[in-house]
């Protein structure tokens, strides 16, 4: 019996029996019992938190005033439709899901372009998610699977078995490549190489005519040997997912082996193409790895932690923070045929992703995997930047540069490259800034967001930050020093950089702090964005 059926004979209830946004807030509760909660976060935190998930941006000034003026019980429902129907939200995960699967690695066969053309298409319609996983993993680079290809691409059969064990089974098998894990006893060295088994025969072939680059499969045809660095037992296996039956390999007579000879520099295409059956057998709904797997990195995307945290941890000994509930979304996500907006959908309905993330009162602390209170995310490096640009005022400048004839010319010196960029820089060199600054190292899985000195520093001194705070036509200290009422001015800095309008001991405090600065009002307005940019409020998505 399948394991999603069995979940369904234990006790879940049959799906659109209830939302499952109310039973996941139904499963944290059970779990923690009668304690207090963080309230419902805000609008405006509710705004700027899903615009910063689904889109990767913050909201505008006017979408913060038309969404607080509304009135209507069911905005933030019509929010999210809206939101998750948009562009921007297939911009936006394409980008996470590109940092996720190849960790800032570029293979080099296939452009990134390509690459991220094939995830935008994909999430601007209807995403399954086993569908994409699919193509990722069986892609040769003919015709539409070209730009999938990306994903094992370089055709590294060690380096494959283990992404696909960790970003898709959320098994770290590393260690299992040598032996049985020393820590985790059920992870095994037969796991490893029975992955292992589907993709040895992958290798990168050129057509001669069009000197193209494919990943082909070679022929088959035995099991892989190993042997545990211990004890020296010679073993074999053919290829086998964990917790799944091992494939046997078929045998065929000699010169019945193939579907297509060879041609153009290709090599014989085989009838038995392990690797294709990798990508049926690990994505199938029978398999409960990798649906668990698929919903603890959809969780951790949006809730900044996974149900088992960490992601490629996800064993007895790491159990998950609320196993009924992996459990309840990895049923549900199959059943809804691995839907991936209406997953996302689901749990950013629930009140567990909207609470806010002030503690509740008299609670001086809580765990971070209770969910009693939301913990702020870091904002990824693209958000960092977009927000910037957003809040400063200067997209349209960052998309088509100009130096003002009399206006500041200098090289900016990278922290970390030691390369000076003529400033104004374009929007891919300033993107490239960023993600140098703020991401993880290629190869790094980015799983957190933990500013140090140089990030820190950057923010605050650096001359880019600098040069987005000078007054140009319409942004935002252009804007704000042809206003009049410091009140107006409080206001309109608030709405536009963090997405609220200002407590009233707030507007009092810029009030009197502009009355302060009169004969320097252009300074001071730019010494409080600058202030407003380096706060915590700004750099987290809370």
């Amino acid at each position: 019996m399948p394991w999603f059926v069995i979940s369904l004979v234990l006790g879940f209830p049959l799906s659109g029996q209830e939302g499952l946004h109310n039973r996941i807030d139904d499963l944290i509760r059970l779990k923690v019992g009668d304690v207090p909660f963080s309230k419902t976060a805000d609008d405006a935190s509710f705004l700027r938190r899903v615009t910063l998930d689904l889109t990767g941006n913050i909201p505008t000034a006017d979408e913060v005033i038309t969404f607080l003026a509304d009135k209507s019980a069911g905005k933030r429902t019509k929010l999210l439709d809206r939101l998750i129907s948009c562009e921007s939200f297939a911009a936006h995960w394409t980008e996470r899901l590109n940092v996720m699967f190849l960790e800032r690695l570029d293979e080099g066969k296939v452009t990134q372009q390509e690459w991220d053309d094939f995830l935008k298409e994909t999430l601007g319609g209807k995403p399954l998610w086993d569908d994409m996983i699919r193509q990722m993993i069986e892609a040769n680079g003919q015709g539409a699977s070209r730009a999938a290809m990306k994903f094992l691409g370089k055709a590294d059969h060690h380096a494959m078995t283990e992404d696909i064990a960790r970003l898709l089974l959320g098994m770290d098998l590393t260690c299992a490549k040598c032996h049985d894990h020393p820590s985790v006893n059920e992870w095994k060295q037969a796991h490893y190489w029975g992955l292992f088994a589907y993709l040895n025969q992958t290798k990168q072939a050129t057509a001669k005519t069009e000197n193209k680059v494919y990943l082909v499969e070679g022929l088959s045809s035995k099991k892989v040997d190993f042997e545990s660095v211990f004890d020296l037992v010679k073993m074999s296996t053919g290829p086998k997912l964990p917790a799944g039956e091992e494939v046997v390999i078929p045998q065929y007579e000699k010169g019945e082996e193939y579907d297509k000879p060879a041609a153009d520099g290709l090599p014989a295409v085989p009838k038995f193409r392990p690797r294709e059956l990798l990508a049926t057998d690990l994505t199938s709904k029978d398999n409960e790895l990798f649906a668990r797997n698929s919903v603890n990195r959809i969780w951790f995307l949006l809730m900044g932690r996974g149900l088992s945290h960490p992601l490629d941890e996800m064993h007895s000994k790491n159990a998950p923070s609320h196993p009924k509930l992996l459990d309840l979304l990895a049923h549900e996500f199959v059943s809804h045929g691995f839907d991936l907006k209406w997953l996302i959908r689901e749990i950013m309905l629930s009140e567990v992703y909207q609470r806010s993330s002030r503690l509740p009162d008299g609670v001086p602390k809580v765990e971070p995997d209770s969910y009693r209170v939301t913990f702020p995310k870091g904002l990824t490096p693209e958000q960092l930047l977009r927000a910037v640009l957003r809040a400063t005022g200067n997209v349209e400048w960052a998309k088509a540069p100009e130096v003002e004839p009399d206006g500041e010319k200098f090289d900016r010196k990278g922290y970390f490259t030691g390369s000076n960029v003529e400033l104004p820089p374009s929007l891919g060199e300033i993107e490239s800034i960023f993600i140098q600054t703020f991401a993880q190292p290629p190869g790094v899985a980015e799983v957190d967001f933990s500013p140090g000195v140089n990030q820190s520093l950057f923010l605050m001194n650096d001359r880019l930050i600098q040069h987005w705070l000078k007054p140009r036509a319409g942004n935002l200290i252009d804007r704000l020093s042809k206003m009049d009422a410091p009140d107006a001015m409080a206001k309109e800095m608030y709405l536009t950089v963090l997405s609220r309008l200002p407590e009233k001991e707030e507007e009092i405090w810029i009030t009197d702090y502009f009355a302060r600065n009169e004969t320097r009002q252009t300074a001071a307005l730019a010494d409080l964005a600058w202030a407003l940019l380096n706060s915590a409020e700004f750099t987290f998505n809370h």
